[in-house]
């Protein structure tokens, strides 16, 4: 277990432990130590994932990702490519990473 900045413990991984902790600090914490600066784009990403997990308590893995960012966004932003961008070679957990999600099951 390991602590960011505002004392928010973390598993090995950089999850939250506890889910209820995470506010936009601790996502800009948790970007930070994996080099992302969080743009609007991100953010977008971010609450889309937060209110999908408040209905459906899933952190979705990636082609589920894909299909509620493509729902929610349109095409040009609902695509792996794009995804990829903002969240490196592991969007789905990356992303449900720093929206202080758990780990996505199936996730490399």
């Amino acid at each position: 277990m390991t602590a960011t900045d505002n004392s928010t413990a973390t598993d090995k991984e950089g999850y939250l432990l506890d889910l209820d902790k995470w506010n936009e600090d601790a996502a800009r914490q948790l970007a930070g130590k994996e080099n992302i600066e969080l743009s609007n784009a991100h953010w977008q990403i971010i609450h889309i994932l937060r209110a999908f997990y408040k209905n459906t308590q899933v952190s979705p893995a990636m082609r589920p990702f894909v299909k509620l960012v493509k729902e929610s966004l349109g095409e040009d932003k609902g695509n792996s490519i794009y995804l990829m961008a903002l969240f490196g070679d592991s969007p789905a957990k990356m992303a449900a990473k720093i929206a202080g999600l758990p780990r996505p099951p199936h996730c490399l």
